[in-house]
């Protein structure tokens, strides 16, 4: 498996995106002002991620998403892993990642990855979203965010 990133000329895979967020309205904003990076085997795109810069040495993963049948596989693990060392090859010095409160497994992945929980954004799928958001039969409600202090891994 090969992690690149998306170059101009390429559209976004929305379809992956819209897996971790289903607001294509949402994806297309941060779309545009961030990176898209793919993971590919033998050229055919498996999962993505989104890094974007949110302020001063700070950078979120915005998305993140592998394909339904290739989940399971340590797919996601690398993708976190490529997005922590991209971070910071770039220069970062804090790294985030949020998730809905619905999101068991993004949570799991995501701690064991290195990150965690800094604060809950109450009701932020509520108020962003149009749509309600039903996942492991549990409202997405709320935004929690996970962070990591990347000058110390460094």
């Amino acid at each position: 498996m090969k992690i690149r990133e998306l170059s101009k000329k390429e559209n976004a895979p929305l379809d992956l995106l819209l897996l971790a967020d289903p607001s294509e309205e949402m994806v297309l904003t941060y779309l545009h002002r961030g990176s898209c990076f793919l993971a590919e085997i033998d050229d055919e795109i498996m999962g993505e991620y989104v890094l974007l810069e949110t302020g001063p040495q700070t950078a979120e993963i915005v998305n993140i998403a592998v394909a339904a049948e290739q989940q399971g596989k340590g797919i996601g693990k690398k993708l976190v892993t490529h997005a922590i060392s991209k971070a910071k090859e770039l220069g970062y010095h804090h790294l985030e990642i949020g998730t809905g409160n619905s999101s068991i497994h993004q949570l799991l992945l995501y701690q064991k990855c290195g990150f965690r929980i800094n604060r809950i954004e109450h009701n932020y799928f509520i108020n962003h979203y149009k749509e309600e958001i039903i996942e492991n039969g549990i409202r997405c409600s709320d935004k929690i965010v996970l962070a990591m202090e990347l000058k110390e891994l460094l």
